[in-house]
């Protein structure tokens, strides 16, 4: 299946390099040099997946996460030099899915990429299969999510999150396996990246947010009844 991907990267060579890897996958790439540029083809276009580089000019990319969070749950991937741990922990406080490291490899980077697209656009899903827990909804066809009937955005880490949590309600779901689950590779940073989203669920799950529980030192489980 072709998907439309936005790059947002000032460096023109990796910018091509990149461009190159996902054409020949067969996607549709749209290109912007700066973060100006980025918002204007977002309000413009729809796309299926961002990649976004931090040090942008004009807008970084910081800010250009946190203003298209405001309305769409599109999955980003962030791009940055920095290897500080709290600038990957601000990127996926800002709603980031996932987080690369310059220099990278660009399978590596294409390989996160189909794993990102492949689990925000699932088609083997039955279109009418819904989950419903204790007054939280879930309807994976149009990956939306309801709690106590009304409508919240989660990001496609979130979403994948709290509907991995609550297919395997009562059972003790270990930071490993849920790292595993949405990302599919092994994990080598702090492990306050799986509780940074954890805590952003829990914000926008409001007053349902005690279903998920904390199992101090191992991870996380969704109780049926709190």
């Amino acid at each position: 299946m072709q998907y439309k991907i936005l790059i947002v990267e000032d460096e023109t060579i990796l910018r091509e390099i990149v461009k190159d890897y996902l054409v020949n996958e067969g996607h549709e790439v749209i290109e912007a040099i700066d973060g100006e540029q980025a918002l204007e083809l977002f309000q413009e276009q729809d796309f299926h997946l961002i990649i976004l580089d931090i040090m942008l000019p004009k807008v970084d990319g910081w800010a250009v996460c946190r203003r298209i969070r405001k309305t769409s749950n599109v999955p980003i991937i962030m791009l940055t030099a920095r290897v500080d741990e709290d600038d990957t922990l601000l990127g996926f406080e800002l709603g980031a899915d996932d987080y690369v490291t310059k220099p990278y490899s660009p399978p590596i980077l294409l390989a996160r990429v189909k794993r990102l697209l492949e689990n925000r656009y699932k088609i083997n899903k039955p279109s009418n299969e819904t989950l419903t827990k204790n007054g939280i909804s879930v309807d994976f066809s149009s990956r939306t999510v309801k709690v106590d009937g009304n409508n919240i955005n989660l990001t496609h880490t979130e979403f994948e999150i709290l509907t991995y949590l609550m297919q395997n309600h009562g059972i003790v779901i270990t930071r490993e396996q849920l790292v595993q689950k949405v990302w599919g590779y092994d994990y080598n940073g702090d492990e306050r990246t799986i509780n940074t989203h954890i805590r952003n669920l829990r914000t926008k799950l409001g007053s349902k947010s005690k279903v998920i529980t904390t199992i101090i030192r191992t991870g996380y489980k969704f109780e049926e009844t709190v």
